[in-house]
């Protein structure tokens, strides 16, 4: 189904480098061969976005380096037989960015466009910005092992941010109390930090009301796994019914100001949840697994737009007055020097 984006007003942001080194968030896989061609802005840069007839992705600049048009739809451009046409001179170029053919002479050799490196999980594309356009300096990892999960739900949200603040809440155990009402909140051992992969794992308590009855208590455990400040994949297993949910929170600057999150979640199969879910008794697995990923998700959406309120309108300081509830936050923020260009974030 179509990914519905949420826009939250914008204002002027904050004193970080806009564009930390990493992997972003460009679409779905479904959203690129159904639009055929996209053109947006992406960490601050126009690009365009297509798939060949053989299935490889190309992110590109937006730009033709013959005379230098833009290569949008909007301005004319197209795809053809696998390829990128530009609308100015009909210069064709492959999914490699090469020129590959003109209407009226071969096709020149240096002509080439700039392209970002891509890689492709579950269907969720992303490619690589490097500082000073340097090579990807780590990889994204492995899609997740089993077969018997729901489809991908997807939301997104888009607001005044930068991804470092977002992704803090990784190791942020106080506003899970304070901002989502989470109870029993433990962090599991401490962080875990191995160049640009950091884990993190608590513990906590969520309850369900109907009626402003309390109806279930859930008994949650979380693994966050964060490769730069880009990617983030949460493991989250609720103990009382047996439940295994992924989340993705994909954090992409759009420009210096603008912020996209995009909430992917998936979930394994309910066949013989280990009690009864409100409403869900006699529905068969398929639909019940559904369901409850669309409740999941809507719930996701709630607790990110709690914090979008406060994101869109703080300021980010370097020096926190931290106390001791405050969680890794120290840590966190030493693991992320690594994506700035001066050391520093």
């Amino acid at each position: 189904m179509p990914m519905k984006t949420e826009r939250i007003e914008r204002r002027e942001t904050a004193s970080l480098h806009p564009f930390p080194e990493g992997w972003y968030f460009i679409a779905t896989r479904k959203t690129i061969e159904k639009k055929k061609l996209t053109q947006r802005t992406w960490m601050g840069e126009q690009i365009v976005v297509w798939c060949d007839d053989e299935g490889r992705i190309c992110v590109a600049e937006d730009l033709c380096p013959h005379l230098g048009s833009e290569l949008g739809p909007d301005v004319g451009g197209v795809v053809r037989d696998g390829c990128l046409v530009c609308p100015f001179h009909g210069f064709e170029y492959d999914a490699t960015g090469q020129c590959v053919k003109t209407p009226y002479a071969p096709a020149p050799r240096t002509a080439r466009l700039k392209v970002f490196e891509t890689r492709e999980i579950l269907g969720l594309v992303f490619a690589w910005r490097g500082m000073d356009g340097r090579p990807p300096q780590w990889r994204l990892p492995e899609e997740p092992a089993g077969d018997d999960w729901s489809d991908l739900e997807t939301w997104s949200v888009r607001f005044t941010g930068h991804p470092q603040e977002t992704t803090e809440n990784s190791v942020d155990d106080g506003h899970l109390r304070y901002v989502h009402g989470f109870g029993s909140v433990t962090r599991v051992g401490t962080i875990e930090v191995e160049g640009a992969y950091l884990k993190s794992c608590f513990d906590f308590t969520r309850s369900q009301t109907f009626a402003g009855m309390n109806i279930y208590t859930y008994d949650v455990s979380a693994v966050t796994h964060v490769h730069g400040l880009g990617y983030s994949f949460v493991e989250v297993t609720e103990h009382g019914i047996g439940m295994e949910t992924r989340l993705w929170v994909l954090a992409t600057p759009i420009d210096a100001d603008l912020l996209e999150i995009v909430l992917v979640s998936q979930l394994k199969r309910l066949r013989k949840p280990k009690r009864p879910i409100f409403g869900m008794r006699f529905l068969p697995p398929g639909l019940r697994t559904w369901l409850m990923n669309k409740i999941i998700i809507s719930a996701q959406k709630r607790d990110v737009l709690s914090d979008v309120v406060i994101w869109d309108r703080k300021q980010y300081i370097p020096r926190p007055r931290l106390c001791g509830s405050d969680g890794e936050i120290g840590a966190f923020r030493r693991y992320c020097e690594q994506f700035y260009p001066d050391g520093d974030g």
